[in-house]
């Protein structure tokens, strides 16, 4: 997991950072719509929508953005956009097992430009069902890790419920089940501790580990994907090694 870890991380910071902000509030403004529209539009009765403004607010999106998308997944916006979820799955380079998590309002668009990708980087995109096996949904949580000592936060998580904590840079990394992901979100809100981001994702059961060129192959079919229009995240079971992730954090 310590390499996905690591990779979570510059996601992480690399989302919050993007000066591209019309791209990012597009991005979840989609994901707060499709929230609503499945599980209504109050974030008390719904947590799927509930991570989707926190993501939000962590991203310094206007809460008139917010509340729009949220009218528009309610069918209270005046807007008739169907949007759909879409989950794809494929091969990069070398190998690399790849999740492509995306909304979009035209698969018959979105579908042929994602497939051109991958093979534009020497990958492929492949059926449903050919690389998820490798996977499992958990819950994420990111802290920063200058609120309290490791030994303490971590009793706090592993008391609500959580898997395993990791320290990630200068985070903390909590995994957890889906259904523990709110409990535990709200467990560390209440020590007046700030979330840096709290999410569902697909993390690799094992990962594999390239080193040099190979990597940087997959990483550029990684960020092209996620630089999609119609892409919320990309989930791999590559490994980062040491070299690599010290060169990303020097581009930041």
């Amino acid at each position: 997991m310590a390499g996905h870890s690591h990779w979570a991380g510059i996601k992480h910071k690399k989302g919050i950072a993007d000066a591209k902000k019309g791209k990012v509030f597009s991005k979840i403004s989609r994901m707060i719509t499709m929230a609503a529209k499945k599980g209504g539009g109050d974030p008390n009765m719904n947590p799927k929508l509930e991570l989707a403004i926190s993501k939000a607010r962590i991203a310094n999106m206007p809460k008139d953005n917010i509340e729009r998308a949220i009218q528009k997944g309610t069918g209270t916006g005046g807007d008739n956009v169907e949007l759909q979820e879409c989950l794809f799955e494929g091969y990069g380079p070398h190998g690399i097992a790849l999740m492509v998590d995306a909304v979009t309002d035209n698969k018959n668009r979105t579908v042929p430009e994602l497939r051109k990708m991958f093979e534009k980087f020497g990958g492929n995109m492949g059926e449903t069902g050919c690389v998820s096996w490798m996977f499992e949904k958990k819950g994420i949580i990111l802290v920063n890790s200058n609120v309290c000592p490791e030994d303490e936060f971590m009793m706090m998580v592993l008391d609500a419920g959580a898997e395993d904590l990791q320290a990630v840079g200068e985070y903390y990394q909590v995994l957890c089940s889906q259904t523990n992901l709110d409990v535990i979100k709200k467990t560390i809100e209440k020590q007046n501790i700030t979330i840096e981001s709290a999410e569902i994702s697909w993390l690799p059961k094992n990962t594999i580990e390239l080193e040099g060129e190979a990597c940087r192959k997959v990483i550029t079919l990684i960020e092209a994907l996620e630089d999609h229009d119609d892409v919320n995240n990309v989930y791999s079971n590559l490994n980062l090694t040491q070299e690599i992730f010290a060169e990303m954090k020097n581009k930041e």
